[in-house]
């Protein structure tokens, strides 16, 4: 009879609910990548536009100051974003981290029941073969017995027509 695990369902249901969580990391790690290349798109822009103010006309300095301005606060909530990602993403780690570690648990058990019964199968079969090297051992007396009881059987018959 093969090994049947009853928890099964559990370590199936495990293993899914790992998956999932596997998938919301990598969504998070995607959110972190995407915000760090606005980061780097951002402060291209704030490159570029120090760069144009050099060569610009006077009269545009304050509206290219603005500009800046503007891009130093879009790099400041950037980088608010970029922390609030990393948070939910270390968190969300962390979640597998424990559901990883649930799976493990329940696949340790069932490694460990598998041998247990393995161990059960085996004494089973030994003591099969063990009851039927007995019956077989009795089988073989009982014929000995049976062959030395013929054996006397013709010899007291040869000795009794020996004496007539």
């Amino acid at each position: 009879m093969p090994f049947k695990y009853r928890l099964q369902k559990v370590v199936e249901f495990r293993i899914r609910k790992k998956e999932e969580q596997l998938q919301i990391v990598i969504k998070a790690q995607a959110e972190v990548r995407r915000i760090e290349g606005l980061i780097e798109q951002n402060n291209q822009t704030i490159i570029k536009t120090r760069q144009d103010m050099r060569t610009a006309d006077p009269m545009m300095y304050e509206s290219y100051d603005n500009y800046l301005h503007h891009l130093y606060e879009v790099a400041e909530q950037l980088e608010t974003q970029k922390q609030e990602a990393i948070a939910q993403l270390e968190h969300e780690k962390s979640i597998l981290v424990e559901r990883e570690k649930d799976v493990k648990i329940l696949e340790k058990h069932k490694e460990k029941m598998k041998e247990a019964y393995l161990e059960e199968e085996k004494a089973t079969e030994l003591k099969r073969l063990s009851e039927v090297a007995v019956q077989k051992y009795f089988r073989k007396t009982q014929e000995q017995k049976e062959d030395k009881e013929k054996e006397l059987a013709l010899k007291k018959e040869g000795y009794e027509q020996n004496e007539y």
